[in-house]
């Protein structure tokens, strides 16, 4: 960490260095990127909504053993869709948000267009819902979502009350709101795609056709939300006082009846819960959603094996993948590049902010980039029916093993064995699993 906090410092002060040459772009596809990594045919446009969730269980003010107390739960979230620009308008534009201690700001730049007209001729569009980590802010994926909306998607971010950088609160809050925000996001939208008071999204929103996209908590949250059912010794723990997480736990008659249909995919990048023992083979057997997994094979805050690896496997009832980076921790796939500002130090952090972004072993461009790819693919699959996404998803299990074999017009040979869209040598360090439900696989 000297070494890294010295060289850091360095090329602080001998610039240009790449540090500083950062614009915090979160639109970049590199020239070795695999191939549905690439932006789609839509122009994007972007806005921000409150929300007011009412009388939720305020539970940091609920004291164990005391009278529950409720409160009007307020959310942000940021909706990326499908635009059409105006003659003199150029694709571009500036999020402003926090850095990882709450009270930097910072400004990121891509290719949506702030409260630009919704493309209406090609919708409706289906639905995606991205939550973040614990801590975080909606456009903590904001690479994955604003990619995904030029391809067709309605897609939207939340930012988790008492989960953000900039309003950090107990963890008890984060753990019993994710799923509960996620539902309540998906009927707002719902609401919104039929009556809009400003006429934008009416009818440009399928929200019967819905995907979740979530990271480490957001993952949390998408695995429950999808039918995961928290064990009883969770609820009966010290993570959150007087059985609040009961709400969410295999087996109770409310949580059951919370499963909603419209959710047809999920994406659950390095979900947590599994070592702290929130899940068990019972609950996670109730999923029935297909869901594609991704994790770092040395993710030490989900883990992996014990961890990812255990949810993947005890979902035995859905069609599930499971990608995996190898070598990387916690931090695959899912996380912005880290900000420029990020690798300065914060007085009142112990670590340097970039430590939340980057990886050790992988660069942050390259992951997101193989994150966009994969959950293009996906997503494709199973919310637009394209089934000719399965040769994007249906390879050799290690990509070590497959076999580059083209002609001179670079034609696949039939002994090619490579991963679909990966260039030459690119697929290096990442193994792709699938299993069908139990049902199936008979």
């Amino acid at each position: 960490m000297i070494k890294l906090r010295t060289l850091i410092a360095t090329c602080i002060l001998l610039a240009p260095c790449w540090v500083s040459a950062q614009d915090n772009r979160i639109d970049q596809i590199r020239p070795d990127a695999p191939e549905l990594a690439a932006y789609g045919q839509h122009r994007v446009g972007i806005t921000s909504l409150n929300l007011l969730n009412p009388r939720q269980v305020d539970i940091l003010n609920s004291k164990p053993g005391g009278e529950t107390v409720y409160y009007d739960r307020p959310l942000t979230v940021e909706i990326w869709y499908p635009a059409t620009l105006k003659p003199q308008q150029a694709p571009g534009g500036k999020y402003q948000t926090y850095l990882r201690d709450g009270k930097t700001e910072i400004s990121l730049s891509g290719q949506a267009v702030r409260d630009a007209a919704p493309d209406k001729q090609h919708g409706p569009y289906p639905l995606l819902i991205v939550s973040h980590g614990y801590p975080g802010n909606r456009y903590l994926l904001s690479h994955l979502t604003e990619n995904l909306a030029s391809k067709g998607y309605v897609v939207v971010a939340i930012d988790h009350t008492d989960s953000n950088y900039h309003d950090l609160k107990a963890f008890s809050s984060t753990l019993l709101n994710r799923s509960l925000d996620q539902l309540f996001v998906l009927n707002q939208m719902a609401a919104l795609n039929k009556a809009d008071a400003s006429a934008r999204f009416n009818g440009l929103i399928n929200a019967d056709n819905t995907g979740l996209i979530g990271y480490s908590m957001g993952g949390y949250g998408v695995v429950n939300t999808i039918g995961g059912g928290l064990t009883a010794a969770s609820v009966d723990g010290a993570f959150v006082p007087n059985r609040a997480l009961a709400v969410r736990q295999a087996g109770n008659a409310a949580y059951l009846a919370s499963q909603d249909k419209r959710i047809k995919a999920a994406v659950a990048f390095a979900p947590w819960g599994w070592n702290a023992g929130l899940w068990d083979a019972t609950g996670l057997s109730a999923i029935r959603t297909p869901v594609f997994f991704v994790a770092g094979s040395v993710d030490d805050i989900s883990g992996y094996a014990p961890g990812v690896r255990n949810i993947y496997e005890n979902s035995v009832n859905a069609r599930r993948y499971l990608l995996t980076f190898e070598n990387a921790n916690h931090n695959a796939g899912a996380p912005i590049p880290a900000p420029k500002e990020a690798w300065l130090p914060v007085p009142s952090l112990k670590k340097i902010p970039a430590e939340t972004y980057i990886d050790a072993v992988w660069d942050n461009n390259r992951m997101n980039n193989i994150a966009q790819h994969f959950v293009t693919a996906f997503l494709a699959r199973y919310l637009k029916n394209d089934n000719s996404m399965d040769a994007y998803l249906d390879l050799t299990e290690n990509a070590r093993d497959g076999k580059w074999s083209v002609d001179e017009n670079a034609q696949p040979k039939p002994d090619h064995t490579y991963w679909k869209g990966f260039p030459a040598r690119t697929a290096a360090g990442l193994k792709l699993e699938k299993k069908l439900p139990v049902a199936e696989s008979r």
